[in-house]
């Protein structure tokens, strides 16, 4: 009990002090890489910078403690963000205490949906998420961010909560109205931040960016209409208190549920890609835990929706973390950093702010697996392009529940249409190998088949239709399944394999099985498989099978027969030699 819950005594207990020294120097690293990130963070999310900071500060301690990774980083992400924004920004002025009220709502609200998948031990569910749909989502994700930040490195000025389409239009008619000033210092944030990222990958590049872009703008002057950020509180977290009033629970619990599903896809998706790495075994409904408990503690200290950062996470992992201290240490260099340099993010301009969120969307997109997918599988694109363009032209939470039900749709189909292979003798190994070419050699009257997959509700249809093909065959009146591919047989499945004996024993034979797993076994009895089928229509050996089998077949045929499938029919290949030697 104690290691799910309190899952930190396990590794606390083993850490060393060089283990405590590398964990200092990666939330070291994590905390100057979250400075700049966080700020921009909140800013696409509607909210006052202060609240990205907050939310890097608790809820990575919260995520770390209670997670099951330990290289995994939460707190805001630009995901989340944009979804927050999406959410609320039709019910409240961005950045209004009406607005972050209802953020803090929305945060308890998806917390607690993540408790409760986590302690209803819901963490496979992860695993029917495709990530082409993640991968589609933050694409659109990434474009939306973009649009959304063009008015403040153009300068012109444009309506709060309109579409993808309205907003670019509204900025393309008003182009005369381009701020060259405002443009120059955002375009050049984001150049510096390229540039050191090619030059010094290891520098703080988001940071020395926004450095600079603040230099410029001072450069520039008061005068020519660079609005600033304003100076950020240097103060810890402030307690604070959700909106728990019925009517706003009513009103946000739909996209809490959608932001939790995504948190949590991220979060476990993430894990699973540094835990490959890392050799390290991820337990999904552990991480559901972290996440939900971090969402439901920030919410009451001044934090919005966060999850798992693939960037800050890989940064930990790549500076030598080795388990969730790092991540407690990051946080706690953050309250540090902030309360030292705070005052100086008055000088920091909205534009290069602008500047720092465009590379961050640009970095969002994943070309090099949305070209491996639009190549390679056209269901896999279907997914990826509905998924992305539902970001774009639908709301959100639509948006991630249609790419989440493309996935599961994409894996019934899969599923339902199990690989039912047809066994042939091949004469040069005589074994049985699949059918490939016209040397092989197979029994008129016995079929072996290899079904994979299982065979439940959704795959009966395939599986019968395939089947009933065979069986029009006039002289098939025995099949012998292969069934060490098979891990599930339901009631659906289990009166199919009866109905298809039936209809072989009308014609004088039988339906039989080879290598049936013992629990798939066990399961399918329970069903009805047996006694419906005689045990002895089950073997675990081929040679015992076809032994059994073979005195059934229809002798006459098999005297008639050229192919000599089996050792059994060596017999009728010797007399046939001796009618033609005479």
């Amino acid at each position: 009990m104690n290691n799910r819950f309190f899952p930190f005594l396990v590794w606390l207990k083993y850490l060393t002090l060089s283990d405590i020294k590398a964990d200092f120097i990666a939330g070291l690293t994590g905390a100057v890489i979250v400075l700049p990130q966080g700020v921009a963070f909140a800013t696409i999310a509607g909210l006052p910078p202060e609240y990205g900071l907050y939310t890097a500060m608790v809820t990575p301690i919260i995520a770390a403690l209670f997670g099951s990774s330990r290289h995994l980083i939460s707190g805001p992400t630009t995901a989340i963000s944009i979804v927050v924004f999406s959410s609320i920004s039709g019910y409240a002025e961005p950045g209004s205490p009406e607005f972050v009220s209802m953020a803090l709502t929305l945060t308890l609200l998806a917390g607690i949906y993540q408790l409760g998948f986590g302690l209803a031990r819901l963490g496979k569910l992860v695993d029917f998420v495709s990530h082409t749909v993640v991968i589609g989502f933050t694409a659109g994700a990434a474009i939306l961010i973009a649009t959304s930040q063009m008015r403040h490195i153009s300068g012109i000025p444009a309506e709060q909560g309109l579409s993808f389409i309205q907003s670019w239009l509204a900025m393309f008619s008003h182009y005369e109205l381009l701020n060259g000033a405002v443009f120059m210092v955002g375009i050049s944030t984001a150049l510096v931040a390229i540039l050191v990222k090619y030059l010094k990958p290891s520098w703080p590049n988001l940071l020395i960016a926004m450095v600079a872009g603040s230099l410029i703008a001072l450069l520039i002057g008061d005068k020519s209409g660079i609005e600033l950020v304003g100076e950020i509180p240097a103060t810890l977290p402030p307690f604070s208190m959700p909106d728990l009033s019925l009517s706003t629970i009513q009103l946000l619990a739909p996209e809490a549920f959608a932001i939790a599903l995504l948190g949590l896809i991220e979060a476990v998706s993430i894990s699973r890609a540094i835990a490959i790495k890392s050799q390290q075994r991820i337990y999904p409904n552990q991480e559901f835990l972290g996440q939900g408990l971090s969402n439901i503690v920030g919410s009451f200290f001044s934090c919005y929706a966060g999850s798992g950062s693939f960037t800050r996470s890989g940064v930990n992992y790549s500076a030598g973390a080795k388990s969730g201290l790092s991540a407690i240490f990051a946080a706690l260099i953050l309250v540090v950093i902030v309360l030292l340099i705070a005052p100086l993010t008055a000088y920091l301009p909205v534009a290069a702010m602008a500047g720092v969120i465009l590379l961050v969307a640009y970095n969002l997109i994943d070309f090099v697996h949305i070209k491996k997918i639009l190549r390679t599988s056209k269901a896999e694109s279907s997914v990826l392009l509905i998924t992305f363009f539902s970001t774009l032209f639908l709301e959100l939470e639509f948006a991630i529940y249609l790419g989440v039900m493309m996935s599961l749709i994409l894996f019934l189909a899969k599923t339902s249409t199990p690989e039912i292979t047809e066994m042939s003798l091949n004469v040069e190994q005589h074994r049985f190998v699949e059918s490939s070419d016209d040397t092989d050699m197979h029994c008129p009257q016995l079929k072996v088949l290899r079904v994979d997959m299982s065979i439940y509700f959704g795959s009966v249809n395939h599986i019968q239709n395939r089947i009933e093909n065979i069986l029009t065959q006039p002289e098939v009146s025995q099949i012998l399944i292969i069934c060490g591919g098979i891990n599930f047989i339901d009631l659906s499945g289990t009166d199919l394999l009866i109905s298809l004996d039936k209809k072989l024993k009308a014609k004088g034979g039988g339906l039989y099985f080879f290598a049936m797993k013992h629990s798939v076994k066990v399961r399918a009895t329970k069903f009805g498989l047996i006694p419906a089928i005689a045990e002895s229509q089950f073997f675990d050996s081929k040679k015992e099978a076809i032994a059994k089998i073979f005195p059934s077949l229809n002798q006459s045929i098999c005297e008639n027969c050229a192919q000599h499938v089996f050792r059994e029919c060596d017999k009728f290949a010797l007399k046939t030699k001796a009618v033609d030697t005479a």
